[in-house]
C-alpha cells in the first residue's frame, strides 16, 4: 500500500497533518487548530514529557484513537523556549487560508523551524549569552567549522589540524546547535553535546557551498573575505546557511560577511585552559565566581556578550590593545556620565536581527525609537573625550534623527506585545487609519446613544444593545418585558430568560462599525509592514553602530572595573617575559572575606621556570592561575589586578590543573592528566605560558616523579616555555643546580601540634617541609592516624638519610618495623605496681582499657 492510499484511512483533517509531519520528520510539529497548537502521535507522547502538559485523545482516524497534546497559541513563547533548552526544534504550521472559502480543512502550511541555534525572539534567548548555530566537516587533511549568531549576523569560519584545536574551538564557541555530515568519523568529539543534527553528504558540497555563500552576499566570488581557499571551512558555512534558509523561510539581509578566524592572530586557550581559568562557568557548570562574574557590569546585553567573547579569544594585535588601554585610562573619568546612558540603549544587536528577519515586534521597534532618542546626548558626552580610539568609534556611532522622527511618529509610546489586534500606530501618523478609527468610534458612540433613546422610548429598563462574534450586534429584552417589544424588532435569537432583537438601524450601524474597524486593523497591519521596507535599507548602517555601541560598553565597563577593583594598566613589551608586581586573583580576591595576599612573579629568557613548592592549600594553584589571568586580560587589553605589570609576547596559554575521571571516554584521572600533558609538549612555543600542578601524582611515586623529572627538563630545554610547575616531588627542587632557567619558589606555613597557619605569601627557594599532616589535620583526620603518620613519617625520613651510604638489608627492614612506643606503653612504664591500693589498681586498669 502506498502512502497516499495509507492516507485515504484518515480524516481530511489528519491526512493534511500527516502530509506536513512527513515534511517535517525529525522533529516536534505545533499544527494549529483555533487557540491552540496541536500535537499528534509519537510528537503528542513526546511533547506531553518534555512539557509536562496532557496527553488525551481526539476522537479516532483510521481506525485508531488518536494521542493529542496541545498548548496555547498565546502562551506559545515558554513552551518553546523550554523545548529549545533540551536541545529539541519545532515547525510551527500555521493556517494561511480563508475560513469562509475553504472547503474541508482550511490550507496550513509550515511558516517556519525554531531550532535552538536559529533563534532570535526575546523570549527564547538568554540576553547575555551568543547563541550559536555551527556546522563541522572532517577530512583526512583536517576540520573545517562555522558559527553563525543569527540574532546578529555574526558568520565565522574556522580550519585546524588537530583534535584537540577543534576542541578547543568547540569549547571557546560552546553552540547550541551542530549541523555535521552523515559520515562524520570522529563522533566522540561533540556527542556530549546538545543540539545534534545529522545532515546529509550533499549539504557540504564545495562547489554548491560557495554558490550558495556569494548568493547571500552578492558577490562573485569569496576572495574579498580571505576564504576562498578554505575549502574544509567553506563547506561546513554552505551548510549551515543552507539550514537557516530553510527553517526562517525568509530573507536573511543581516548575514552580510563572513570571517575567517586565524589561531595566530589570536593567544590560543585549549579546552581545559578555558575549563580550569573559569571565564565565564566554573567548574560546576554555573556562573558564579567565574570571572565574567566579576568583570561584566555592562549596562548593555550586547556589551555583555562582547565582553564574554573577548575573554574567550585574547587577541595578539599590540596596536589594537593599547588602543584599548588608552581608552580605559580615558573613561575612567567619564564611566559614570557614559554608563547611564548606555543602560537606556537596551539590545540593539537583537532588535536589528529581528528587523531583518521581519519578525519585529511592536515594543522591538518603541525600543529602537527610544535608543535613538538618546544618541544625541550620548554623542554629547563622547565628544568631550580626546582619545582618538574613542572618536572613531563616536563616528561609527550615527544619530539616525530620521528614523528617530519616523518611529517618534509611528508608535505609541507603549504599544502592545502584538499588532495581532492592533492600536500599535500612533495617532497622526497616518491620516486614512485615523478616519477609519473616528468613523469606528463614532459609531460605537452612536450605539450607546441608542440604547439609551429606545429604552426610554419603549419603557423597557432591561433593553441593552450587545455584541457576539456570532450573531453580530443584538438588543437584548428580558423575558418578562418581551411583550413591550414593537412590530418592527425582529427576532434574532431566544435565550432561556432573554430575547434578542435586531432593527434596520442597528444592522446598518453593524455593517458600519465591523466594516471600519475591520479596515482599520488591515491599513495597521498593512502600515507596519510597510515600517520594515523603511527601515530596511539602512540595516547595515544600524548594525555597524550598534557593534561600536557595544564596544563603548565594553571599554566603559572596563574602565569602571578598573577604577573600583583598583586595576593597572599593563605594558605589552617585546622581550619575552612576564614581570607582575603585587599581583593579585581578581575572583579569589573577591569572594574572600580577609585581605587577599597580593604576590610578585617574574619570568624571561634567562628565568623561564620556577618550580613551585609549599602546602596544600597554601597559595599556589592560585598564585598560578593568577598569573594566567592577568595575562590573558593583558591580552584584551583590560587593566589587571597588580600595582605593576609588564607582560612580554604571548602565543598560548596552557594549564595543566586539576582532573578527574572522564567516565563517559573510560578514561581514568591519570589518563586525562597525561592526555593534557601530551597536548602541553607538543603544542607549546617558547612564547607560551605553561602551568602545570601536580604531574604524576596519579601514578606510583617514581613513575610520577620520572615523568615530572623528564617533563620539566623538555619544557626548559626544548619548548624554552614560560613555566609555573607546582609539585610536592621535593626531588625536583634539586633541578635549578642542575638546570640553568629553572629557580625554586615557595608558599611556607607555620606548624604548632596538628594546626597550621598558611603565609600565602610567594618566597624564593625550595619549600622546607609539605605539611601534609597538618592539613590532614584540618581536614578532620583522626589523631591516632596523624600520630601513626607522623612515626612513619619519621621512619621514611631516617631511612632516606641511610639510603645513600646502607646496602638494602635486614638493616633497612629492621628501620622500617621500628615504632615509637605507644599510648599504653608509656603509661604502664609509668606504673609501680607495689605502690597501688586495690582501688588505684582498678582505676589505672579502666584507664589503660580507655586508651586502647
Amino acid at each position: 500500500m502506498n502512502e497516499n492510499e495509507k492516507l485515504t484511512h484518515h480524516t481530511p483533517m489528519m491526512q493534511q497533518y500527516l502530509k506536513l509531519k512527513a515534511e517535517n520528520p525529525d522533529i516536534l510539529l505545533f499544527y494549529r487548530m483555533g487557540d491552540f497548537y496541536e500535537l499528534f502521535y509519537d510528537d503528542a507522547k513526546k511533547a506531553s514529557q518534555l512539557l509536562d502538559i496532557s496527553l488525551t485523545k481526539r476522537g479516532a482516524s483510521a481506525g485508531e484513537p488518536i494521542p493529542m497534546a496541545g498548548v496555547p497559541y498565546h502562551a506559545v513563547e515558554g513552551y518553546l523556549a523550554k523545548l529549545i533548552s533540551l536541545g529539541e526544534s519545532v515547525a510551527i504550521c500555521e493556517q494561511i487560508g480563508d475560513p469562509t472559502t475553504s472547503k474541508g480543512p482550511v490550507e496550513r502550511k509550515v511558516v517556519r523551524i525554531v531550532t535552538p541555534g536559529t533563534v532570535s525572539d526575546e523570549q527564547l534567548l538568554e540576553d547575555r549569552k551568543d547563541n550559536l548555530l555551527a556546522a563541522i566537516w572532517h577530512q583526512a587533511e583536517g576540520y573545517g567549522y562555522a558559527t553563525l549568531d543569527i540574532s546578529s549576523g555574526r558568520f565565522n569560519v574556522f580550519e585546524c589540524h588537530s583534535q584537540e584545536a577543534m576542541q578547543a574551538e568547540l569549547q571557546r564557541t560552546n553552540p547550541v546547535e551542530i549541523l555535521y555530515p552523515e559520515t562524520f568519523a570522529v563522533m566522540h568529539l561533540i556527542d556530549n553535546r546538545h543540539g545534534l543534527r545529522r545532515r546529509p553528504l550533499w549539504e557540504f558540497e564545495l562547489s554548491t557551498a560557495k554558490q550558495q555563500l556569494n548568493l547571500q552576499f552578492g558577490t562573485k566570488d569569496l576572495i574579498g573575505f580571505g576564504v576562498e581557499q578554505a575549502s574544509k571551512a567553506l563547506k561546513a558555512a554552505g551548510c549551515l546557511l543552507q539550514y537557516v534558509k530553510d527553517t526562517q523561510k525568509t530573507a536573511l539581509p543581516h548575514i552580510r560577511a563572513l570571517t575567517k578566524v586565524s589561531a595566530d592572530k589570536f593567544v590560543v586557550l585549549d579546552a581545559a585552559t578555558r575549563r580550569n581559568l573559569e571565564l565565564t562557568e566554573n567548574l560546576s557548570g554555573g556562573t558564579e565566581n567565574t570571572v565574567a562574574a566579576v568583570l561584566d557590569k555592562t549596562q548593555t546585553a550586547m556589551g555583555s556578550r562582547m565582553l564574554k567573547r573577548w575573554l574567550h579569544t585574547p587577541i595578539r594585535d599590540v596596536v589594537v590593545l593599547n588602543q584599548r588601554q588608552t581608552s580605559i585610562a580615558e573613561l575612567q573619568n567619564q564611566y559614570d556620565n557614559i554608563q547611564p546612558l548606555l543602560k537606556q540603549i537596551g539590545d540593539i544587536e537583537r532588535i536589528l536581527a529581528r528587523l531583518a528577519l521581519r519578525s519585529a515586534r511592536p515594543r522591538d521597534f518603541a525600543r529602537l525609537r527610544d535608543a535613538y532618542n538618546i544618541l544625541p546626548t550620548l554623542q554629547h558626552a563622547l565628544s568631550e573625550l580626546n582619545n582618538p580610539y574613542l572618536q572613531t568609534l563616536r563616528q561609527h556611532i550615527h544619530v539616525f534623527s530620521d528614523i528617530a522622527t519616523l518611529l517618534n511618529q509611528a508608535i505609541i509610546e507603549t504599544p502592545p506585545v502584538l499588532i495581532r489586534d492592533g492600536g500599535v500606530l500612533a495617532q497622526g501618523y497616518n491620516t486614512e487609519l485615523d478616519e477609519l478609527r473616528a468613523l469606528s468610534a463614532g459609531a460605537t458612540s452612536y450605539l450607546d446613544q441608542l440604547e439609551i433613546r429606545e429604552r426610554s422610548a419603549l419603557g423597557i429598563d432591561t433593553l441593552k444593545i450587545g455584541y457576539n462574534a456570532i450573531h453580530g450586534y443584538y438588543i437584548q429584552v428580558s423575558r418578562g418585558q418581551s411583550h413591550l417589544v414593537p412590530i418592527h424588532y425582529t427576532r434574532r435569537q431566544t435565550l432561556k430568560n432573554a430575547e434578542r432583537y435586531i432593527i434596520p438601524e442597528l444592522k446598518e450601524y453593524e455593517d458600519k462599525v465591523l466594516t471600519s474597524k475591520g479596515k482599520a486593523l488591515a491599513l495597521e497591519k498593512a502600515l507596519y509592514d510597510q515600517l520594515f521596507d523603511l527601515l530596511l535599507p539602512h540595516l547595515s548602517a544600524m548594525q555597524s553602530s550598534a557593534e561600536s555601541l557595544a564596544e563603548l560598553d565594553v571599554l566603559a565597563n572596563l574602565a569602571e572595573r578598573a577604577d573600583n577593583l583598583n586595576y593597572c594598566a599593563p605594558k605589552l613589551i617585546n622581550k619575552k617575559g612576564i614581570h607582575i608586581e603585587n599581583g593579585r586573583h581578581l575572583v579569589v580576591e573577591q569572594v574572600m572575606s580577609k585581605p587577599f595576599i597580593a604576590n610578585a612573579l617574574n619570568l624571561s629568557q634567562e628565568r623561564k621556570m620556577l618550580i613551585i613548592t609549599g602546602p596544600n592549600m597554601g597559595g599556589k594553584s592560585t598564585y598560578m592561575r593568577q598569573t594566567a589571568l592577568i595575562v590573558l586580560l593583558s591580552y584584551i587589553g583590560s587593566f589587571v589586578p597588580a600595582s605593576a605589570a609588564m607582560i612580554g609576547p604571548i602565543d598560548r596559554i596552557f594549564t595543566r590543573i586539576g582532573a578527574s575521571d572522564d567516565l563517559a571516554s573510560g578514561r581514568s584521572t591519570f589518563m586525562v592528566e597525561m592526555t593534557e600533558t601530551a597536548n602541553i609538549m607538543h603544542n607549546a612555543t617558547e612564547h607560551s605560558l605553561v602551568l602545570m600542578d601536580e604531574i604524576g601524582r596519579g601514578t606510583s611515586t617514581y613513575d610520577g616523579l620520572s615523568l615530572a623529572w623528564a617533563c620539566v627538563e623538555t619544557l626548559v630545554n626544548q619548548i624554552k616555555a614560560m613555566t609555573l610547575f607546582a609539585t610536592h616531588y621535593f626531588e625536583l627542587t634539586q633541578l635549578p643546580e642542575k638546570i640553568t632557567g629553572i629557580y625554586n619558589v615557595h608558599f611556607d606555613a607555620i606548624e604548632h601540634d596538628n594546626t597550621i597557619a598558611f603565609r600565602h605569601t610567594v618566597e624564593e627557594g625550595a619549600a622546607s617541609k609539605s605539611y601534609g599532616i597538618a592539613v590532614a589535620g584540618l581536614a578532620g583526620v583522626p589523631n591516632a592516624i596523624l600520630k601513626r603518620a607522623k612515626q612513619k613519617l619519621k621512619e621514611l625520613e631516617l631511612l632516606s638519610q641511610h639510603s645513600s651510604n646502607l646496602p638494602v638489608d635486614n638493616t633497612q627492614l629492621s628501620l622500617m618495623n621500628h615504632t615509637e612506643p605507644s599510648e599504653i606503653e608509656q603509661a604502664l612504664k609509668q606504673i609501680d605496681p607495689d605502690t597501688l591500693t586495690p582501688k588505684q589498681a582498678l582505676d589505672m586498669l579502666y584507664q589503660l582499657k580507655k586508651l586502647l
